[in-house]
């Protein structure tokens, strides 16, 4: 159970959760509340469909490329760590250029690389690599699942979010997002070196 609950724990704050609900109400601002209901389901099973495939076949791509998965820890912390400066930089209000359709930007940019970023995908390909039997891969694609869903439920529910907390509340948010996701990537960083030099 603790398993579970740390990759959930890791992978909802990963997926800058505050950061992706103000991007998508930015995206959705000319639409009406039904609408931008079933924008979020397609969203949330574009993601779904994304970190799953990442998740289950990260090992083959270490195999494919010759890539450790401490290499790959250092460099996925890394890019885990930009994102985070990113994130801590971005303006929460910042309008962002799309057509008129939506619908069409589901996978690409509000999937990837709004929610799924390079530093989400590294830590994806980590996971997939060190989950080794059909019980952590069980309980790790479950809780990651979960994570979406949470996430998911956020952009459905993003109108009532944003009256509640307010556009300050959503950036004190996302600053404190990009805060974790700094320890998070420092975390594999560190471990991928100690692994790597056997400490």
């Amino acid at each position: 159970m603790s398993f579970f609950i740390s990759v959930y724990i890791k992978f909802f704050f990963i997926m800058t959760p505050f950061f992706v609900v103000s991007m998508f109400l930015s995206m959705t601002s000319n639409l009406d509340d039904a609408h931008r209901k079933k924008i979020a389901l397609k969203v949330t099973t574009a993601i779904i469909a994304t970190s799953l495939i990442l998740l289950f076949f990260g090992q083959y791509i270490f195999d494919l490329f010759g890539i450790t998965l401490d290499a790959f820890k250092i460099g996925a912390g890394a890019l885990l760590f930009l994102t985070a400066i990113d994130l801590m930089k971005k303006d929460v209000n910042e309008k962002v250029d799309c057509p008129t359709d939506i619908s069409k930007h589901t996978i690409v940019p509000l999937a990837i690389p709004i929610t799924v970023g390079p530093g989400t995908i590294g830590a994806l390909l980590v996971m997939g690599g060190e989950m080794t039997t059909f019980k952590l891969m069980s309980l790790g694609s479950s809780a990651l699942i979960c994570s979406i869903l949470s996430i998911g439920a956020m952009l459905y529910l993003s109108s009532s979010i944003k009256k509640i907390v307010g556009v300050t509340g959503l950036i004190v948010l996302s600053k404190i997002t990009a805060l974790v996701l700094a320890a998070l990537s420092a975390q594999l960083i560190f471990t991928g070196i100690k692994n790597f030099l056997g400490l």
